[in-house]
Protein backbone atom coordinates (compact mmCIF):
# COMPACT_ATOMS: atom_id res chain seq x y z
CA UNK A 1 0.00 0.00 0.00
CA UNK A 2 1.01 3.48 -0.94
CA UNK A 3 2.47 5.31 2.11
CA UNK A 4 0.46 8.69 2.91
CA UNK A 5 3.52 10.63 1.84
CA UNK A 6 3.31 9.10 -1.53
CA UNK A 7 -0.21 10.64 -2.25
CA UNK A 8 -0.69 14.02 -3.83
CA UNK A 9 -3.97 14.81 -1.78
CA UNK A 10 -1.45 14.36 1.33
CA UNK A 11 1.33 16.41 0.52
CA UNK A 12 1.96 20.16 1.70
CA UNK A 13 0.44 22.71 -0.44
CA UNK A 14 3.12 25.27 -1.06
CA UNK A 15 0.15 28.10 -2.09
CA UNK A 16 -0.97 27.96 1.48
CA UNK A 17 2.06 27.27 3.38
CA UNK A 18 1.31 30.47 5.72
CA UNK A 19 -2.12 29.87 6.12
CA UNK A 20 -2.23 30.82 9.44
CA UNK A 21 -0.27 34.39 9.24
CA UNK A 22 -2.71 35.61 6.64
CA UNK A 23 -5.57 37.86 7.04
CA UNK A 24 -9.29 36.16 6.59
CA UNK A 25 -9.34 38.04 3.80
CA UNK A 26 -6.58 36.34 1.83
CA UNK A 27 -7.06 33.08 3.94
CA UNK A 28 -10.81 32.92 1.92
CA UNK A 29 -8.94 33.98 -1.58
CA UNK A 30 -6.28 30.94 -0.85
CA UNK A 31 -9.61 28.55 -0.66
CA UNK A 32 -10.96 29.90 -3.38
CA UNK A 33 -8.05 29.93 -5.92
CA UNK A 34 -7.49 26.26 -5.23
CA UNK A 35 -11.41 25.04 -5.70
CA UNK A 36 -10.90 26.71 -9.20
CA UNK A 37 -8.31 24.16 -10.10
CA UNK A 38 -10.84 21.09 -9.20
CA UNK A 39 -13.33 21.92 -12.11
CA UNK A 40 -10.27 21.04 -14.48
CA UNK A 41 -9.54 18.15 -12.83
CA UNK A 42 -13.29 16.57 -13.46
CA UNK A 43 -13.24 17.74 -17.15
CA UNK A 44 -10.11 15.37 -17.25
CA UNK A 45 -12.21 12.38 -16.10
CA UNK A 46 -14.89 12.83 -18.70
CA UNK A 47 -13.98 9.93 -20.87
CA UNK A 48 -13.73 7.32 -17.97
CA UNK A 49 -17.46 8.99 -16.30
CA UNK A 50 -18.76 8.40 -20.13
CA UNK A 51 -17.86 4.61 -20.07
CA UNK A 52 -19.60 4.49 -16.19
CA UNK A 53 -22.49 5.94 -17.17
CA UNK A 54 -22.97 3.58 -20.31
CA UNK A 55 -22.28 0.85 -18.07
CA UNK A 56 -24.33 1.90 -15.26
CA UNK A 57 -27.28 2.35 -17.68
CA UNK A 58 -26.73 -0.99 -19.01
CA UNK A 59 -26.91 -2.50 -15.45
CA UNK A 60 -29.88 -0.64 -14.27
CA UNK A 61 -32.14 -1.35 -18.14
CA UNK A 62 -31.31 -5.16 -17.49
CA UNK A 63 -33.11 -4.72 -13.97
CA UNK A 64 -29.90 -4.09 -11.73
CA UNK A 65 -29.20 -1.40 -9.36
CA UNK A 66 -26.21 1.05 -8.21
CA UNK A 67 -24.77 1.18 -5.31
CA UNK A 68 -22.33 4.00 -4.28
CA UNK A 69 -20.18 2.73 -1.13
CA UNK A 70 -17.48 5.12 0.67
CA UNK A 71 -15.64 5.47 4.19
CA UNK A 72 -15.90 9.42 5.53
CA UNK A 73 -16.82 11.99 3.29
CA UNK A 74 -16.45 10.02 0.38
CA UNK A 75 -19.21 7.84 1.88
CA UNK A 76 -21.41 10.58 3.32
CA UNK A 77 -21.57 11.60 -0.49
CA UNK A 78 -22.42 8.97 -2.31
CA UNK A 79 -25.55 8.70 0.48
CA UNK A 80 -26.28 12.03 -0.36
CA UNK A 81 -26.52 11.49 -4.27
CA UNK A 82 -28.13 8.29 -3.80
CA UNK A 83 -31.36 9.24 -1.85
CA UNK A 84 -31.90 11.95 -3.88
CA UNK A 85 -32.73 10.18 -6.45
CA UNK A 86 -36.22 9.38 -6.01
CA UNK A 87 -37.76 12.35 -5.21
CA UNK A 88 -35.98 13.83 -8.19
CA UNK A 89 -36.33 11.10 -10.67
CA UNK A 90 -39.42 8.95 -9.46
CA UNK A 91 -37.15 5.86 -8.87
CA UNK A 92 -37.65 3.38 -6.03
CA UNK A 93 -35.67 4.02 -3.35
CA UNK A 94 -33.68 0.62 -3.55
CA UNK A 95 -32.44 1.76 -7.95
CA UNK A 96 -29.52 4.11 -6.02
CA UNK A 97 -28.45 2.79 -2.87
CA UNK A 98 -25.82 4.56 -0.82
CA UNK A 99 -23.25 2.16 1.47
CA UNK A 100 -21.26 3.62 4.64
CA UNK A 101 -18.07 2.09 6.10
CA UNK A 102 -19.50 2.18 9.76
CA UNK A 103 -23.45 2.38 9.02
CA UNK A 104 -25.67 4.73 9.12
CA UNK A 105 -24.51 6.18 12.39
CA UNK A 106 -21.24 6.75 10.90
CA UNK A 107 -23.16 9.26 8.28
CA UNK A 108 -23.68 12.05 11.07
CA UNK A 109 -20.68 10.99 13.43
CA UNK A 110 -17.37 10.02 11.82
CA UNK A 111 -15.85 6.67 12.91
CA UNK A 112 -12.52 6.55 11.07
CA UNK A 113 -11.96 2.90 12.54
CA UNK A 114 -14.44 2.20 10.05
CA UNK A 115 -12.63 2.26 6.27
CA UNK A 116 -10.03 -0.21 7.96
CA UNK A 117 -12.53 -3.05 7.87
CA UNK A 118 -12.27 -4.85 4.50
CA UNK A 119 -14.25 -7.38 5.79
CA UNK A 120 -17.15 -5.30 6.68
CA UNK A 121 -16.74 -4.09 3.01
CA UNK A 122 -17.40 -7.47 1.95
CA UNK A 123 -19.81 -8.42 3.72
CA UNK A 124 -22.16 -5.13 3.12
CA UNK A 125 -21.57 -6.29 -0.65
CA UNK A 126 -22.79 -9.80 0.22
CA UNK A 127 -25.88 -9.01 2.43
CA UNK A 128 -27.05 -6.70 -0.80
CA UNK A 129 -26.86 -9.56 -2.82
CA UNK A 130 -25.01 -7.82 -5.50
CA UNK A 131 -24.31 -9.42 -8.25
CA UNK A 132 -23.84 -9.43 -12.39
CA UNK A 133 -26.98 -7.30 -13.70
CA UNK A 134 -25.77 -4.41 -10.80
CA UNK A 135 -22.96 -1.40 -10.48
CA UNK A 136 -21.08 -0.77 -8.04
CA UNK A 137 -18.97 2.34 -7.70
CA UNK A 138 -16.41 2.62 -4.77
CA UNK A 139 -15.53 5.99 -3.01
CA UNK A 140 -12.19 6.78 -1.47
CA UNK A 141 -9.86 10.05 -2.15
CA UNK A 142 -7.00 8.68 -1.27
CA UNK A 143 -7.92 5.09 -2.39
CA UNK A 144 -6.19 3.80 0.78
CA UNK A 145 -10.14 2.77 2.72
CA UNK A 146 -9.61 -1.44 2.91
CA UNK A 147 -13.36 -1.59 3.32
CA UNK A 148 -14.06 -0.39 -0.14
CA UNK A 149 -11.19 -1.68 -1.53
CA UNK A 150 -12.23 -5.06 -0.73
CA UNK A 151 -16.05 -4.30 -1.25
CA UNK A 152 -14.83 -3.63 -4.95
CA UNK A 153 -13.02 -7.08 -5.38
CA UNK A 154 -16.30 -9.03 -3.60
CA UNK A 155 -18.65 -7.09 -5.65
CA UNK A 156 -16.00 -8.07 -8.76
CA UNK A 157 -16.10 -11.55 -7.65
CA UNK A 158 -19.80 -11.76 -8.29
CA UNK A 159 -19.70 -10.52 -11.40
CA UNK A 160 -21.22 -6.64 -10.55
CA UNK A 161 -19.72 -4.26 -12.71
CA UNK A 162 -17.18 -1.97 -10.95
CA UNK A 163 -15.99 1.57 -10.89
CA UNK A 164 -13.73 3.92 -8.77
CA UNK A 165 -13.88 7.60 -7.90
CA UNK A 166 -10.55 8.84 -6.60
CA UNK A 167 -8.07 11.47 -6.33
CA UNK A 168 -4.34 9.87 -6.74
CA UNK A 169 -2.98 8.46 -9.40
CA UNK A 170 -1.72 5.57 -7.58
CA UNK A 171 -4.73 5.13 -5.46
CA UNK A 172 -5.59 1.41 -4.56
CA UNK A 173 -8.79 1.30 -5.91
CA UNK A 174 -7.80 1.16 -9.65
CA UNK A 175 -6.64 -2.04 -10.18
CA UNK A 176 -9.95 -3.15 -8.67
CA UNK A 177 -12.39 -1.10 -10.69
CA UNK A 178 -13.15 -2.22 -14.33
CA UNK A 179 -13.23 2.06 -14.77
CA UNK A 180 -11.10 4.21 -12.56
CA UNK A 181 -12.39 7.66 -12.54
CA UNK A 182 -9.42 9.68 -11.02
CA UNK A 183 -9.67 13.38 -10.39
CA UNK A 184 -5.82 14.54 -9.79
CA UNK A 185 -6.91 17.42 -7.16
CA UNK A 186 -3.40 17.87 -5.66
CA UNK A 187 -2.48 19.19 -2.55
CA UNK A 188 -4.95 20.33 0.00
CA UNK A 189 -5.18 23.87 1.18
CA UNK A 190 -5.06 22.36 4.78
CA UNK A 191 -2.84 19.66 4.21
CA UNK A 192 -4.30 15.56 4.12
CA UNK A 193 -8.14 17.38 4.52
CA UNK A 194 -9.22 15.78 2.09
CA UNK A 195 -13.05 16.86 2.48
CA UNK A 196 -12.21 20.08 0.57
CA UNK A 197 -11.34 19.54 -2.69
CA UNK A 198 -11.37 15.92 -3.31
CA UNK A 199 -14.50 16.04 -2.01
CA UNK A 200 -15.96 18.94 -4.28
CA UNK A 201 -14.62 16.97 -7.48
CA UNK A 202 -16.31 13.74 -6.02
CA UNK A 203 -19.25 15.35 -5.46
CA UNK A 204 -19.09 16.92 -9.41
CA UNK A 205 -18.59 13.46 -10.34
CA UNK A 206 -21.43 11.64 -8.80
CA UNK A 207 -23.69 14.45 -10.22
CA UNK A 208 -22.83 14.15 -13.99
CA UNK A 209 -22.87 10.50 -13.28
CA UNK A 210 -26.37 10.00 -11.59
CA UNK A 211 -27.54 13.00 -13.80
CA UNK A 212 -26.41 11.39 -16.88
CA UNK A 213 -27.78 8.31 -16.12
CA UNK A 214 -31.75 9.49 -14.95
CA UNK A 215 -31.40 11.31 -18.59
CA UNK A 216 -30.29 8.40 -20.51
CA UNK A 217 -32.60 6.06 -18.77
CA UNK A 218 -35.15 8.80 -20.01
CA UNK A 219 -36.47 10.17 -16.47
CA UNK A 220 -35.67 13.82 -17.69
CA UNK A 221 -37.81 15.22 -20.52
CA UNK A 222 -35.39 18.31 -22.60
CA UNK A 223 -34.06 19.50 -19.44
CA UNK A 224 -36.91 18.95 -17.17
CA UNK A 225 -37.32 16.42 -14.39
CA UNK A 226 -40.92 14.84 -15.13
CA UNK A 227 -40.60 12.65 -13.25
CA UNK A 228 -40.27 14.40 -9.81
CA UNK A 229 -42.31 13.28 -6.60
CA UNK A 230 -44.12 15.97 -5.44
CA UNK A 231 -43.20 15.58 -1.23
CA UNK A 232 -43.68 19.20 -0.31
CA UNK A 233 -44.98 22.81 -1.13
CA UNK A 234 -41.88 23.46 -3.27
CA UNK A 235 -41.80 20.82 -5.01
CA UNK A 236 -45.91 21.37 -5.97
CA UNK A 237 -44.94 24.91 -7.19
CA UNK A 238 -42.06 23.18 -9.14
CA UNK A 239 -44.44 21.01 -10.74
CA UNK A 240 -46.70 23.18 -11.99
CA UNK A 241 -44.29 25.42 -13.09
CA UNK A 242 -42.71 22.64 -15.43
CA UNK A 243 -46.46 21.81 -16.80
CA UNK A 244 -46.74 25.80 -17.38
CA UNK A 245 -43.12 25.91 -19.09
CA UNK A 246 -43.62 22.63 -21.27
CA UNK A 247 -47.01 23.27 -22.63
CA UNK A 248 -47.90 26.98 -22.06
CA UNK A 249 -50.83 26.62 -20.44
CA UNK A 250 -51.74 28.83 -17.45
CA UNK A 251 -51.29 27.84 -13.94
CA UNK A 252 -54.82 27.13 -12.70
CA UNK A 253 -54.84 24.52 -16.08
CA UNK A 254 -51.39 23.08 -15.05
CA UNK A 255 -52.72 22.57 -11.49
CA UNK A 256 -55.55 20.82 -13.36
CA UNK A 257 -53.92 18.65 -15.24
CA UNK A 258 -51.97 17.30 -12.82
CA UNK A 259 -54.82 16.35 -10.29
CA UNK A 260 -56.39 14.47 -13.35
CA UNK A 261 -52.28 12.86 -13.65
CA UNK A 262 -52.55 12.11 -10.02
CA UNK A 263 -49.13 14.45 -9.13
CA UNK A 264 -47.42 13.32 -12.38
CA UNK A 265 -45.72 16.35 -14.39
CA UNK A 266 -45.06 13.65 -17.13
CA UNK A 267 -49.08 12.85 -17.09
CA UNK A 268 -50.04 16.30 -16.68
CA UNK A 269 -47.21 17.22 -19.86
CA UNK A 270 -48.42 14.44 -22.03
CA UNK A 271 -52.98 14.22 -21.24
CA UNK A 272 -52.49 18.75 -22.31
CA UNK A 273 -50.56 17.42 -26.08
CA UNK A 274 -53.11 14.31 -26.46
CA UNK A 275 -55.86 16.88 -25.52
CA UNK A 276 -54.17 19.89 -28.28
CA UNK A 277 -53.23 17.22 -30.87
CA UNK A 278 -57.03 16.10 -30.66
Amino acid sequence: MAGLRQLATEKPNPRSRNLDRVSTARLLRIINAEDQRVPLAVRRCIPQIEKTVNAVCSRLKSGGRLFYIGAGTSGRLGCVDASEMPPTYGVPPDLVQGIMAGGFEALIKSKEGAEDDGPAGRRDIRARKVGRHDAVVGLSASGRARYVREALQEARRRGAFTACITCNSNSELIPRADVAIVARTGPEVVTGSTRMKAGTAQKMILNMLSTATMVRLGRVKGNRMVDLQIKCAKLAERARNLVVDATGVTEKEAEKALRRAGGSVRGAIEGLSRVRGA
